[in-house]
């Protein structure tokens, strides 16, 4: 084992969020933790917040995720200095806008970050993951990996990609001593804008919002009891029961109606 016998839990997408509720819920249990976020997000202060509150080792590391040389470089330096036995993959981002006008940047940060960064991550890391006597790997998809939406288009796709990719994984690895797992959070109201965004939508998509303190708790809880597919919140079960009964055509109707909505001052 690496220096000092310590083993790490990484987290990308850290600083904030769902990715910040993640980390202190892993803190929360006495594990130490390498956090992972772009430059520029405080994640230091973050790291040292953690460290005097949970009394764990927090470590830190600023990167940009959507480029695969930076990809290397963290691996690189993970596996000459530290030795893991948890992944975490939250790093991911999203949102709404009409296909037709969105920038092209955008959508390829949207897949680059989502999928391709989510698979080289955890490709490079298995190995380390492998030395241990168990080790678990937590993707984090959406409830809206379920089904195609309008206006989000490309990231219900990416995230659908994350489901398949991780219970095709799951299956692969099942086993070994690396446990795989996939969670599907509902809306969060981790900013305002988010929040004022999630109240143009319909009552069924109001009614499966939780907090990213709560999602965090039920993802770690239900990981740690091997739970492949993690549905967080009862009324996020309720959802996608409703998803899988519905036609797709009927899905379509209501998310369309419901997102043109949230983006009626994009579209005019």
């Amino acid at each position: 084992m690496k220096p000092g016998n310590k083993l790490y839990t990484i987290i990308t997408g850290a600083s904030k969020g769902l990715g910040l509720e993640l980390a202190r819920s892993v803190a929360a249990l006495n594990r130490n933790l390498i956090l992972v976020s772009l430059p520029g997000e405080d994640i230091r202060q973050t790291s040292e917040e953690l460290m005097v509150r949970y009394k764990v080792d927090v470590l830190y590391y600023e990167t940009d995720l959507t480029q695969l040389e930076n990809i290397d470089r963290l691996s690189l330096w993970i596996s000459r200095h530290y030795a893991i036995d948890m992944l975490i993959n939250n790093a991911g981002t999203g949102g709404s806008c009409d296909f037709t006008r969105s920038d092209t940047a955008y959508l390829n940060t949207i897949m680059q970050l989502n999928m391709m960064a989510t698979v080289m991550l955890t490709r490079k890391l298995i190995p380390l993951l492998q030395q241990q006597n168990r080790a678990y790997i937590l993707n984090i998809a959406s409830m809206a990996s379920f089904g195609p939406m309008p206006y989000k288009t490309v990231y219900p796709a990416s995230k659908a990609f994350i489901y398949s990719f991780s219970r095709g994984l799951y299956a692969e690895l099942r086993h070994t001593n690396i446990f795989v797992s996939v969670a599907h959070p509902g809306p969060m109201a981790t900013t305002p804008e988010i929040t004022a965004r999630i109240r143009k939508h319909n009552r069924l998509i109001r009614t499966t919002v939780l907090s990213p303190e709560k999602t965090a708790q039920i993802c770690i809880r239900q990981l740690l009891k091997e739970d492949a597919l993690i549905l967080p919140g009862f009324m996020n079960k309720v959802s996608w029961l409703v998803i899988k009964m519905s036609p797709v055509w009927l899905r379509l109707h209501i998310f369309r109606r419901s997102l043109l909505k949230e983006l009626r001052p994009q579209i005019v």
